[in-house]
């Protein structure tokens, strides 16, 4: 490590209530040579609330200059001055800006540290009463139905707790989704505003929450989903439409022969369906 940089400091701010903030953030926020800030005005907002006055130079680290920035910002790492970066809420670098500054300042021998604090993600997932021994974050699915309905495909078989982030207007579509990729009866949580007034954890299988989710989507959400069942199942597509095969052959009409399959095995029709076709 090279003694001569500064220090990149990532610190996790409160998710929903301000007093989650940690002492040792408050003083870093006070204490800071330079703060790149994902939004310099809920930065400024936070300080207020926590009456901590910041010493240091602010600047603004977001999506649309985070590559840019993260030059800058190396260049000041470089030179002797500690960096904090903080988003709006939760830690960056997780559907944040940050992995791009880390990547470079790793790169340069830059010593990297970590204020740890909230996360929307452990939170959630602590509060679905979803298993917690192995999970998989996922971030925001894509929003093009498309390219949406292909990743979660990819995912239809992973035995792990699922955990994604996603907009509320956006959330029916998505659980609906879901339903079709994973099946309607994959039990899920819809995490909504955690740590905040009006905290809300809706459980229930995905098809349930998707009709639920077209009138009461508000705030910010987190979504965890409960992972395929391991014991037994089958996989493998041509082991699936073998399955079929062999289910017809005992005289089960097709569709219904698919649909059996699926629900033994934990998975959506539709992926029965496609290595039916892909097998004939």
């Amino acid at each position: 490590m090279n003694d001569d940089t500064g220090t990149l400091l990532l610190a996790a701010a409160p998710i929903g209530r301000t007093d989650d903030a940690s002492s040792r953030l408050r003083a870093a926020l006070e204490t800071a040579p330079v703060i790149a800030a994902e939004d310099t005005r809920r930065l400024r907002r936070l300080t207020g609330d926590l009456g901590v006055a910041p010493t240091g130079r602010i600047v603004s680290y977001h999506d649309q200059n985070e590559t840019a920035r993260a030059a800058e910002l190396l260049d000041e790492l470089l030179a002797g001055r500690d960096v904090l970066v903080i988003t709006d809420a939760g830690m960056p670098g997780v559907s944040d800006p940050g992995y791009r500054l880390v990547r470079a300042a790793v790169e340069k021998d830059v010593r990297v540290s970590v204020l740890p604090g909230p996360s929307a993600v452990t939170t959630a997932l602590i509060m679905s009463g979803l298993p917690t021994d192995r999970f998989c974050f996922e971030g925001f699915p894509p929003r093009r139905q498309g390219e949406r309905a292909r990743r979660l495909a990819a995912l239809a078989a992973e035995p792990r707790t699922l955990v994604f982030f996603e907009a509320p207007h956006r959330l029916a579509a998505t659980l609906a989704a879901m339903a079709d990729a994973f099946g309607a009866d994959r039990p899920a949580a819809v995490c909504r505003e955690l740590t905040k007034t009006y905290e809300e954890v809706r459980r229930g299988p995905l098809s349930e929450l998707a009709d639920w989710a077209e009138e009461n989507a508000r705030g910010e959400i987190t979504l965890v989903v409960g992972g395929a069942r391991e014991t037994g199942a089958i996989t493998d597509p041509a082991e699936l439409a073998a399955a079929v095969a062999d289910r017809e052959a005992q005289g089960t009409p097709r569709k219904e022969a698919i649909s059996a399959i699926a629900k033994e095995n934990g998975v959506p029709k539709r992926v029965v369906y496609d290595a039916v076709v892909a097998h004939k």
